[in-house]
């Protein structure tokens, strides 16, 4: 590698101006410079640096825009399902649920989920298991 050939980050920092977002134009921008970075196949350590950064600029901006409603657990578990074009002979096939009438009857909300089913939820749809706690 040709470290003279290397932008350092004050560069990149000057080329890309990189400040807080307010817009979804600029953010855009930014999304598009990151992907641009990091899909590079050995970014330098001063693109590796501003992909954090831009990482953190976007996250902000989209943690203060974009709000995401809360959903019951059964809910989050129904959309999973759908996400994945799977039914509920499938996840008893998976071993999440032991049987078609306990998986029915969650999904009805007859029933709460358990810990196990908890447990190879998050594990099958790898997700955190918090997204199956009901918070409400």
């Amino acid at each position: 590698m040709n470290t003279l050939a290397a932008p350092d980050y004050r560069s990149l920092l000057s080329e890309t101006e990189p400040s807080v977002i307010h817009e979804e134009k600029q953010n855009e921008e930014y999304i598009a410079r990151l992907e641009e970075l990091a899909f590079k196949d050995n970014p330098t350590e001063a693109e590796q640096k501003l992909i954090e950064l831009l990482t953190l600029l976007i996250e902000d901006f989209e943690d203060r825009t974009y709000q995401i409603e809360s959903v019951s657990p059964i809910e989050a578990l129904l959309e999973l399902m759908e996400a994945h074009d799977m039914n509920l002979k499938d996840l008893v096939e998976q071993g999440i649920f032991e049987t078609p009438s306990v998986a029915s009857e969650i999904t009805k909300g007859k029933r709460d989920l358990t810990k196990e089913n908890i447990r190879r939820l998050s594990k099958y749809f790898n997700v955190s298991p918090a997204v199956f706690f009901d918070v409400t």
